[in-house]
C-alpha cells in the first residue's frame, strides 16, 4: 500500500477523533446528546491508566484465548461439514437440514442451552465464539466448492487421480478464495458474541470489563473497553485476511494503481477476443 493511502487513512481517523472532541467538549445537544459522552482526551487519560495494570492485560488475553479457540474449532468442522455438504448427497440430506434450522438462531441467544449444557463459563464462552463463527465459514465453504467447474475435476479423474487427489488438488485450492471470505465474517461475528457472552456470563475478559465500567457510571472505562475490543477485532481480522492472500497468492490480483489514460485508450481499442470466455460455472448439486 503506498504512502498517500496510509495519510489518507490516518487523516480520516483523526478527523473523526477531532470532530468526537469538539462535539463532546463544547456539549452539543441537538438531537444527540454529546454532553453525556467522555471526551477523547478523558478517554486517552482512563487508558492510559489502564494499560499500566494487570487485570488490563489479564482481561485483553482471556478475550483472545476464547476466540482463538472458538474460531479454530469452528473453521476446522465448518470447512469440513461445508465441503461434505457439497460433495455428497448423503452429508447433504443428513446435515443440510440441521443446518438451516440452526443458522438463524443468533448465537447469543444460546448463551442459556451453553450454561445448562456446560459444566463452566469458560466453555460456554468458547461454545458460543465457536457458533457465531461456525455458519458463515459452513456457508461460504459450501458455496465455493459447488461453484467450482467440473473441468477440472474432470481432468484428475482422466489422468488417474483418485477422490483424495481431487480433494486435495482441486477442491480445496480452488475452494480458498471463498473459505477464506467466510473465515473473514466469521472472525468478526465471534468476537461481537464473545464480547457480548462474557457481559452476560463472563468473568473476566474485555466484555466482562467493558459491562462492569458501565454498571458503575465509568464512561471512560466503557469507551477503553470499546477502542480494545475495536482494536482486536482489527488485529485478528487483518491476521485472516493475511494469511488468505498468502494461502491464495497463486491468484491474479488487482493493479494497485489505476491505468493510465493512455492504457485505457488502448484497451478501449482492443477489440474482443473471438472467442468468449467461459462463463463461470453454475453451482452443482453434491453427488454420491
Amino acid at each position: 500500500m503506498s504512502a498517500g493511502r496510509w495519510l489518507v487513512r490516518a487523516a480520516s481517523l483523526a478527523a473523526a477523533l477531532g470532530l468526537w472532541q469538539l462535539l463532546t467538549s463544547l456539549d452539543v445537544e441537538l438531537w444527540l446528546r454529546f454532553g453525556q459522552f467522555p471526551t477523547v482526551g478523558e478517554v486517552a487519560s482512563a487508558f492510559g491508566d489502564r494499560v499500566g495494570t494487570t487485570p488490563y492485560w489479564q482481561d485483553l488475553v482471556h478475550s483472545l484465548r476464547r476466540i482463538v479457540i472458538g474460531f479454530l474449532l469452528a473453521a476446522v468442522i465448518g470447512v469440513a461439514a461445508g465441503t461434505a455438504i457439497a460433495r455428497s448427497r448423503w452429508a447433504a440430506d443428513v446435515l443440510g437440514p440441521l443446518v438451516e434450522v440452526a443458522r438463524p438462531v443468533p448465537a447469543i441467544a444460546l448463551v442459556p442451552v451453553a450454561i445448562l449444557l456446560l459444566p463452566t463459563n469458560e466453555q460456554g464462552i468458547v461454545f458460543i465464539t465457536f457458533t457465531a463463527a461456525f455458519f458463515p465459514v459452513l456457508v461460504s465453504t459450501r458455496h465455493a466448492v459447488r461453484a467450482l467447474t467440473p473441468v477440472w475435476e474432470e481432468a484428475v479423474l482422466t489422468m488417474g487421480g483418485g477422490r483424495l487427489r481431487v480433494l486435495f488438488s482441486v477442491v480445496l485450492p480452488g475452494a480458498l478464495p471463498g473459505i477464506f471470505g467466510g473465515l473473514s465474517v466469521g472472525i468478526g461475528v465471534g468476537w461481537i458474541c464473545v464480547i457480548s457472552a462474557e457481559m452476560i456470563s463472563g468473568e473476566y475478559g474485555v466484555g466482562y470489563r467493558t459491562w462492569q465500567d458501565y454498571t458503575v457510571v465509568d464512561y471512560p472505562g466503557v469507551f477503553v473497553g470499546m477502542a480494545t475490543i475495536g482494536a482486536l477485532g482489527w488485529l485478528t481480522s487483518t491476521a485472516v485476511e493475511f494469511l488468505g492472500r498468502r494461502a491464495t497468492a497463486w491468484l491474479p490480483r488487482p493493479p494497485e494503481r489505476a491505468p493510465s489514460r493512455a492504457v485505457r485508450r488502448v484497451v478501449r481499442a482492443t477489440p474482443p477476443p473471438a472467442v468468449p470466455f467461459p462463463a463461470p460455472a453454475p453451482e452443482k448439486e453434491p453427488v454420491a
